[in-house]
């Protein structure tokens, strides 16, 4: 088998553990897909991996529920470098202003990724936010959402930002979405990881 195709598959291997043993919690084979100066960016985190791990377990203490579905992804490998990019949901339940709400947002995770010493490991996740929704999740519930807060988020992510805002997290507000210049300077960093070049984020 061509050794390009065995690296995509073990690179969308090591992808598809990240999001079961995050949302399991199985943090010793979660610590398995992350090389030691890996980090990882989200709306509610900015850090190392080990940091990510720490702060996801003290949310989940306080009743903090994140969970990730996966869907499509495409590699890019050259020679020990790869860029994968995996189609993905995250999904939220919160209380907000007293009424039980799921947020779900929709994008893409963007990985930087190095083999080192025969094995793929994740340098950078960096998601991109496309579009979200937030819901009751009882229908005879009444949900209304301060607009000015609302508003002040990036469109692509705006609810899940209220949602995680409304909890306590300080909501990072600018991440890359759908389009514009976030996204055009993640791409060229992406180009400029595959050429052999420093990472620049």
């Amino acid at each position: 088998m061509d050794n390009t195709l065995l690296d995509r598959m073990a690179i969308r291997e090591l992808v598809e553990n990240w999001a079961l043993w995050r949302d399991a919690r199985d943090w010793d084979r979660f610590r398995t897909v992350w090389h030691p100066d890996g980090r990882m960016m989200a709306t509610w985190f900015q850090g190392s991996a080990e940091e990510f791990i720490q702060v996801s377990e003290e949310g989940y203490a306080r009743g903090v529920r994140i969970l990730h579905f996966l869907g499509g992804s495409t590699t890019d490998v050259r020679g020990m470098r790869g860029i994968a990019q995996t189609k993905m949901t995250i999904s939220q339940r919160a209380s907000v202003d007293g009424v039980a709400c799921d947020v779900v947002c929709t994008g893409r995770f963007y990985d930087f990724l190095e083999k080192r010493n025969d094995c793929w490991g994740l340098v950078l996740r960096q998601p991109i936010y496309e579009k979200d929704r937030l819901d009751a999740v009882s229908s005879v519930d009444v949900l209304k959402l301060n607009q000015k807060l609302l508003s002040g988020f990036p469109e692509g992510y705006r609810h899940l930002a209220y949602l995680q805002s409304r909890i306590g997290y300080k909501v990072k507000t600018d991440m890359p979405g759908l389009d514009g210049p976030a996204l055009e300077a993640l791409y060229a960093h992406g180009d400029g990881w595959l050429d052999g070049r420093p990472l620049a984020i």
